[in-house]
């Protein structure tokens, strides 16, 4: 189903070289969008300083992260195709892909599905539900041509000589 996406960037985070292009943004948000209606998902762009206050005061967590959602909670009576807000940190991202050995875009392709995925209600808390919501990931990734997300450095190498 067709989702408009409202991109916005927090003026720390406007000038980030490495913050991928609206189609591709565009093209990872639609393919982990589940809803049977056209919606629209708002990507705000933040600053670690933005995404630190964020994380503060919505999760308790005092420190930066790759990305949260905020799925929209409006009463029953009220018909609104808005499925929520994701805020994503760029240099989180991009840190974490290095850490990790992956590619910045693929992290990128990562963060945005996970968040999506997040907006329609999936989660990770229970073992279950985080088996659930990683499978989900791991389809949606490949579908869009990226790695499983969750295999480490040497089994990425190993999928990838395979693949030659």
């Amino acid at each position: 189903m067709p989702v408009h996406i409202e991109m916005s960037f927090s003026d720390a985070a406007a000038s980030d070289e490495d913050v991928p292009d609206a189609e591709s943004i565009q093209r990872w948000v639609e393919q982990s969008c589940f809803c049977e209606q056209p919606v629209v998902v708002s990507v705000r762009v933040v600053s670690s300083d933005e995404m630190r206050e964020l994380n503060r005061t919505w999760r308790g967590i005092d420190k930066p992260t790759n990305v949260l959602s905020f799925p929209m909670e409006s009463p029953a009576e009220v018909n609104l195709n808005l499925l929520g807000d994701l805020a994503v940190c760029a240099s989180v991202i991009e840190q974490e892909a290095r850490q990790q050995h992956k590619p910045v875009e693929a992290h990128w392709a990562h963060m945005l599905v996970h968040g999506v995925l997040h907006l329609q209600g999936f989660d990770h808390i229970e073992e279950a539900q985080a088996a659930e919501m990683e499978a989900l990931e791991i389809r949606i990734l490949d579908q869009l041509g990226f790695n499983n997300p969750y295999l480490g450095v040497d089994d990425q190498q190993f999928v990838e000589s395979k693949q030659s």
